[in-house]
């Protein structure tokens, strides 16, 4: 049993729950765990083993619970040394822990409201909205008693999360050969998305561009600052693609990208994983395997930096986050931290926000978490 009084800073939060999507860590997992992911999208049993094989190089495991164990450890140090003390819980929507045993397993504790940080920087569908279904899937599971949960707001331009990775690109240029630091193009990679869902994302729709482009444009402008340069080129490529040939996605794809850069004399790269919080399957696969193996076939010399992560200054960020949006539901205005000219992204998304490309799902989101599990 946890100590769930609400402290001063953090009230009416009583925890912090991690919420994030999950991975295997064995072998005998990976297969199951695919089946999670995919059910429901049609896709066919024939594909997981195809899938499988890129987890098989890595013995079965992602990389991103054993992140999410560290960043976990990471907040609670900075909720330990700065306050506010809260528990701070962890679940998945696709592997253990799952978020609907971990929400009970709150409400067991006594939690009775709980802030929410989302492993996703950005507005859409499947980085937003979905896990907002999910949580109000996980509150109706539970039943009576479930917490209250208010998901914290995306944080694609807040320091903790950009500076981070301006310190890893430059480690990355480090790496490149010297002939090709000076010239080397910035290649700043995210998941690649339906063109309907990157159209829907957001209130007013475009948003996982517009803040992928404002991330992409701070990391640029922190990296030239670094090395006392006027301007650093980069790119806002895409990866990861799933869906079928015929329905359109984000482009140009990462390995396209690299071929063009080639093409251009563009003496060198560095992958930017700005997408991303940590490493996990996507990130270890799909660019230091498969784009790494593009760039080593075209000689193009080619760096990646590392995700933000568990970086002190973003489980710092975090702290900021929850303290911010505690005193926004008492009434208060905090200061709101965010870099660049988008400004700090909204605390509860209107109804309709990022709606499921599919059609499917309650499209209930912010305010509908709380009370009623149905909204």
């Amino acid at each position: 049993m946890h100590d769930v009084a609400p402290h001063r800073e953090a009230a009416p939060f009583d925890a912090l729950l991690l919420l994030s999507f999950g991975g295997p860590e064995g072998p005998d997992e990976v297969i199951p765990f695919l089946e999670n992911v995919t059910r429901g999208r049609g896709v066919p049993p024939e594909r997981l083993p195809e899938v499988g094989a890129h987890y098989a190089l890595f013995g079965g495991v992602s990389p991103i619970n054993e992140q999410n164990r560290a960043l976990v450890t990471a907040i609670e140090r900075v909720f330990a040394e700065k306050g506010p003390r809260l528990p701070v819980y962890w679940g998945n929507r696709n592997w253990r822990p799952y978020l609907t045993d971990t929400l009970r397993r709150m409400a067991d504790d006594g939690v009775r409201r709980a802030a929410v940080l989302v492993t996703s920087a950005y507005a859409s569908y499947s980085g937003c909205g979905q896990y907002h279904e999910n949580l109000l899937a996980a509150r109706a599971a539970v039943g009576e008693g479930a917490p209250e949960l208010d998901k914290l707001r995306h944080y694609f331009n807040h320091p903790g999360f950009v500076e981070p990775l301006v310190d890893h690109v430059v480690s990355a240029l480090e790496q490149l050969p010297a002939q090709a630091r000076m010239g080397a193009r910035l290649v700043m990679t995210t998941h690649s998305i339906p063109m309907s869902s990157a159209e829907t994302a957001g209130p007013e729709g475009n948003a996982y561009l517009r803040q992928h482009a404002e991330t992409a444009r701070l990391v640029a402008r922190g990296v030239g600052r670094a090395l006392g340069r006027p301007h650093v080129p980069w790119d806002l490529v895409f990866q990861s693609r799933s869906g079928p040939p015929h329905v359109p996605w984000l482009e140009p794809d990462v390995n396209d990208h690299l071929e063009a850069l080639h093409r251009d004399g563009v003496p060198g790269a560095v992958l930017v994983p700005i997408g991303f919080l940590s490493d996990h399957m996507e990130v270890v696969y799909d660019l230091d395997v498969e784009a790494a193996a593009t760039a080593e076939r075209l000689g193009l010399p080619l760096a990646r930096a590392a995700t933000t992560g568990s970086d002190p200054r973003f489980a710092a960020a975090v702290r900021d986050l929850v303290v911010e949006r505690a005193a926004t539901l008492r009434g208060e205005a905090p200061q709101r931290c965010a870099l660049g000219t988008l400004g700090p992204s909204h605390d509860v998304c209107p109804r309709g926000c990022c709606p499921d490309p599919r059609g499917k799902g309650p499209g209930l989101r912010g305010a509908a978490l709380h009370g009623n599990p149905l909204g």
